[in-house]
């Protein structure tokens, strides 16, 4: 599903317009990118939880070169299902 088709469903089951829809995902989208950068979780209880995920530095191979390389430390973030998204 593309963004354009999430945004039309949400619109269709909301009764909102196509534009309100949009600015209500972005805005969902925006607000969960804020509270990971600043280090947060969000929970959403059902469906799941949006965390950071730190990863550690470590050492990796060039595929072409076999040479050894630093992989710098680094954080992303991670979604976890709740219990009414698993075993879909």
């Amino acid at each position: 599903m593309t963004k354009a088709e999430f945004v039309a469903s949400v619109a269709e089951k909301t009764g909102l317009t196509k534009v309100a829809a949009a600015e209500a995902v972005d805005a969902f989208v925006g607000t969960v990118a804020e509270v990971l950068k600043a280090g947060d979780k969000i929970t959403l209880p059902g469906f799941g939880t949006f965390s950071v995920s730190a990863r550690a530095a470590r050492k990796g191979r060039n595929p072409q070169t076999g040479a050894e390389i630093q992989i710098a430390a680094s954080k992303s973030g991670k979604f976890s299902a709740g219990k009414d998204l698993k075993g879909l």
